[in-house]
């Protein structure tokens, strides 16, 4: 790090040039004329163009914008933070320590070299032959760096660290991978994940849903069914004091109990449709699809039948677009009016589309 700022700083005093003051005592200088270094008075340099100095009045530094870009604040912080995560792909090996420098060997040592040196470490340090605490911290470092360094493709996974410590990611991932990923259920990874998947996918629900019978409670159609519940229950006969406006705490909270809030896009959470238990239930789903079809086919391609009610239905909203729950608050006699116009034929689908058009420029 002190060698980052100290090449940005040597850098930075190459760009500065001073300038001797005209009144200035020294008698014969020349006006105009540049101190450079420690060496004897020149001649001006050529004006260079504006766009590449920045001059300040009195005789300054000239700095290039982009010398002044690469010691802004956002490039200085982002350095930082590359050379504080160049020590980690190291780090996850053999935590602050090389590997290496634990067994007392080279880069280049062989498989039979490390062995050896590892044996040597070991008799010295070991817990049995050394019951100082340090010496025994020291074993477990040296043991490992024996277990990376033993096992060819662990080895060149930490060459590869070393060589390369700007590829941060890449080394933590490729690590993990060789230690823990062939110690790792797979069924056991699927089944955590999509555990905490639907927790998350239901706790998400339930917020929403919360929020919207919140939001619906502080309207007025809700307090006018409230109040409208509150006299069916009572029979008509209210309190003159509070009259309609005031209704007791516990009361409402009866009645709202009573009454069925339908919010679309905030339903109640239900565990059916939860990730994980659709996940459970994929092959039945996947089954009930496949038997649907088969019907289908049977009876509309093969047997030319008459589209039945629900079938026919579900054609309509499939043309226009329209969820089943949207269908459901459809008044029967606006369905019977939409399925008779046949829409899943494209003549009949672009005539109506033709006719919305219409009406919809009638109304503006």
């Amino acid at each position: 790090m002190d060698v980052f700022f100290g090449f940005l700083i040597a850098c930075e005093c190459n760009c500065v040039q001073l300038k001797v003051d005209n009144t200035g005592s020294g008698g014969g200088s020349d006006p105009g004329c540049y101190l450079i270094g420690a060496g004897e008075p020149r001649a001006p340099p050529p004006s260079p163009p504006p766009s590449t100095l920045h001059l300040q009045r009195g005789g300054l530094m000239m700095v290039s914008p982009a010398l002044r870009s690469l010691s802004s604040p956002p490039f200085l912080f982002f350095c930082c933070l590359l050379l504080l995560q160049l020590p980690i792909c190291r780090s996850i090996y053999c935590d602050e320590d090389d590997c290496y420098d634990l067994l007392g060997v080279s880069q280049s040592a062989n498989a039979s070299e490390i062995k050896k040196a590892y044996y040597k470490l070991s008799l010295k340090h070991h817990p049995d032959k050394n019951p100082d605490p340090e010496s025994r911290k020291l074993f477990v470092k040296i043991a490992n760096a024996y277990e990376i360094l033993k096992d060819e493709a662990t080895r060149e996974q930490y060459d590869y660290a070393i060589a390369h410590p700007e590829e941060v990611f890449y080394n933590t991932a490729r690590y993990y991978h060789a230690y823990y990923g062939h110690k790792t259920d797979p069924r056991a990874v699927l089944v955590g994940l999509l555990l905490v998947v639907s927790a998350l996918q239901y706790l998400n629900q339930w917020t929403r849903y919360t929020q919207a019978v919140t939001m619906v409670k502080k309207t007025p159609a809700y307090k006018n069914r409230l109040k409208a519940l509150e006299l069916e229950r009572s029979g008509g006969v209210t309190n003159k004091k509070k009259g309609l406006k005031q209704i007791d705490k516990n009361v409402e909270e009866k009645l709202s109990n009573e009454l069925e809030l339908h919010i679309q896009g905030a339903e109640k959470p239900s565990l059916w449709n939860l990730i994980g238990v659709q996940f459970v239930l994929l092959p039945y789903t996947l089954g009930k699809l496949l038997i649907w079809q088969s019907c289908w086919f049977w009876r509309y391609q093969i047997k030319k039948l008459p589209y039945s009610w629900d079938d026919a239905c579900y054609l309509t909203r499939s043309c226009l677009k329209i969820t089943s729950d949207a269908w459901r608050n459809i008044d029967e006699s606006t369905k019977s009016n939409l399925v008779q116009k046949r829409l899943w034929v494209k003549r009949n689908m672009d005539s109506y589309v033709a006719e919305m058009r219409k009406e919809s420029k009638r109304r503006r």
